[in-house]
């Protein structure tokens, strides 16, 4: 349960959201997020992540969160979504990647990104995966994060969806237990030995829930 008092409602995120949705996706991998976007002349993840977001296509945009709000404020966000995404993301990201940082720039981003996705691996077959789950953290031990989770779990169970899957890291013991009480089971671990001087991607762990 949320916390006494304080109700939340989740709806369809929005741009004028991204103030506040852009550090909560950003804080729900920050070190993988440093290690794909951020470059050595400057360049910003959150930044970048927040070019996304507004632009509103690809696995960053704003059409493919939700977000929870109490009492005007967006308090947390999350992302679900199928394989059949892989294309139009793919050439979401491409374009947002080469018109943000530029060709040359943009090249090495999608490179490191290519490499994230053997830890961190896109969904495919009939799978439904949550993405980017992140509450206030002032807000976080008040049920919040659980009520996004069941709201994501809705939309999968609304989509036809029978799987439901998702990656921690295993540098976030917290969330992995939140996972498991909303009965999610680790299926696979994967190692990571990517790293450079702007951030280190943590090995990652499966784990998926069979909607009833």
């Amino acid at each position: 349960m949320a916390r006494p008092g304080l109700r939340v409602r989740f709806r369809p995120a929005a741009p004028e959201d991204a103030d506040v949705a852009v550090p909560l996706i950003y804080s729900s991998g920050p070190t993988a997020f440093d290690y794909v976007f951020t470059t050595r002349d400057g360049g910003d993840a959150q930044v970048f992540l927040q070019h996304c977001f507004v632009d509103g296509a690809g696995e960053f945009g704003w059409r493919n969160h939700w977000v929870g709000v109490a009492d005007g404020q967006v308090v947390a966000v999350g992302a679900g979504f199928g394989a059949d995404t892989k294309w139009p993301f793919t050439l979401a990201a491409a374009r947002q990647i080469i018109g943000h940082y530029g060709l040359r720039r943009g090249l090495g981003v999608i490179a490191r990104g290519l490499r994230v996705e053997s830890v961190i691996r896109p969904p495919d077959g009939d799978m439904h995966y949550l993405a980017h789950l992140a509450v206030l953290p002032e807000l976080r031990g008040h049920g919040i994060g659980r009520a996004l989770i069941d709201q994501l779990i809705g939309t999968a169970r609304d989509a036809g969806r029978r799987r439901v899957t998702l990656d921690v890291a295993v540098s976030n013991p917290r969330a992995e237990a939140l996972y498991r009480r909303a009965g999610f089971k680790v299926i696979g671990e994967r190692r990571s030995q990517l790293a450079n001087e702007r951030g280190r991607v943590p090995d990652h762990r499966r784990m998926e829930r069979v909607i009833d």
